[in-house]
């Protein structure tokens, strides 16, 4: 083994691997694995180098213990190897030790990740895809970036298996029947792809070693057709208001609603932002109305985020996803829309017009609902060229055996597009 020796390079070599072990790994590297003073991996990875014959450490004995013996390793001049899975700095303990050591410290050598391997099985493109873990994180974090990207891979844990992850993203509104694969083993002899909805996976068992990859949304994403079969028929918009639980009355009003709705035009497979979703009214009203578009519901207040939650129980969109937060912060990771609708924005209004004019796709539409002349002034301000209607709506109330209209606060309803 090598000694502590004058001009030593002061690194830790830190190697990711595939499944396939030390296999495909260069001559030259293996030699340096082999030939190391110190060799720290996991038990898997440990196995990997069988004909190794120095100091071996598992890191099951904690990251603070086997970093304090790297630091002893490093200061003598011996040279200590990690091994890791993958590339030691996506989600592995490359991460963790730069916690310990700085930069020029460590030498990476980093295989294809878990998520490379199972698109490339896939045969998928994975440029829009969300890469997460689930590997000791709370489950929710990993549901709700699901529900922001197209699709997603998902490291799987004892703890949160396919299983468990499945009818976790259920719960929060994907649709039972929507597209995932499980990719077992990847890399090793014994790799194997399993094509099933989310539905299925909850029902099953899979091998420990696995990543997760779910399709959210588009029918075109989805290459299953049982994924397919499972979108929701379209309605019509145009429920009545009494329908839907709210507060105080904030709700945007039928009539001005399907207005609104209009000029919002969603299509299929489009974006829409709701800010300051209120009851949620506008937001489920389209993403009802294009099940394969997808709907998200921006609203501050926790206690309408609750009105919001009932009324999707009532009128279920499993393409709407609430977000509970304060635009345009909340929207910052959101895809870029095709159209956005502020409901709600009082001294936000501003900032949000500035966002909203910086996100919307070209050809996007700009909805705004406004009910004091302050507001007005400012759209008319930030937005010299949009659209202005002023809606006047009275509705029909009996009186005895007569009946009157009884009229609803006036509405101005802005549209703007942004030009391509």
């Amino acid at each position: 083994m090598n000694q502590a020796r004058p001009g030593a390079s002061r690194r830790i070599l830190v190697v990711g691997l595939t499944g396939a072990g030390c296999a495909g790994l260069p001559e030259a590297l293996i030699a340096r694995v082999l030939h190391a003073d110190l060799l720290v991996g996991g038990e898997r990875h440990l196995e990997a180098f069988p004909a190794y014959r120095g100091e071996r450490l598992s890191v099951r004995l904690g990251l603070p213990a086997v970093a304090r013996r790297l630091r002893e390793a490093l200061d003598s001049g011996e040279q200590a190897v990690v091994l890791a899975s993958g590339d030691p700095l996506w989600y592995g303990i490359g991460a963790s030790l730069r916690r310990w050591f700085a930069p020029e410290e460590l030498e990476i050598v980093p295989a294809p990740t878990s998520y490379q391997l199972a698109f490339a099985a896939l045969g998928e493109p994975w440029h829009d895809a969300a890469l997460l873990s689930a590997h000791a994180r709370p489950l929710d974090e990993v549901v709700r970036s699901v529900q922001r990207a197209p699709k997603a891979a998902i490291l799987t844990d004892d703890r949160h298996t396919p299983a468990v992850i499945a009818r976790a993203l259920i719960e929060a509104g994907l649709p039972s029947g929507a597209a995932c694969a499980i990719c077992e083993n990847l890399g090793e002899t014994g790799q194997r792809i399993v094509r099933t909805t989310l539905a299925e996976a909850t029902t099953r068992t899979f091998a420990p070693l696995n990543v997760l990859v779910v399709w959210r949304d588009g029918v075109d994403q989805q290459p299953d057709a049982a994924a397919r079969a499972a979108l929701p028929a379209a309605c019509a918009p145009g429920l009545p208001d009494a329908a839907f639980s709210t507060e105080a009355g904030l709700i945007t009003k039928r009539e001005v609603r399907l207005l609104s709705l209009a000029e919002l035009a969603l299509g299929p497979d489009e974006v829409l932002w709701d800010i300051g979703a209120g009851s949620g009214s506008v937001g489920i009203e389209a993403a009802r109305s294009q099940p394969t578009a997808t709907v998200y519901a921006v609203e501050r207040r926790e206690a309408l985020c609750a009105h919001i939650r009932e009324n999707l129980g009532r009128f279920p969109a499993p393409n709407l996803h609430l977000i509970h937060g304060e635009a345009p912060a909340a929207c910052a990771d959101l895809p870029h829309p095709h159209a956005i609708f502020i409901g709600g924005s009082g001294e936000r209004l501003e900032a949000l017009l500035d966002f909203a004019q910086q996100r919307l796709r070209p050809g996007g539409r700009l909805v705004l609902n406004l009910v004091t002349l302050e507001r007005l002034h400012d759209v008319r301000q930030r937005l010299p060229d949009a659209r202005l209607y002023q809606v006047h709506i009275s509705r029909g109330t009996p009186i005895q055996d007569d009946l009157r209209l009884e009229a609803l606060n006036p509405v101005f309803v802005a549209v703007w597009v942004k030009q391509k």
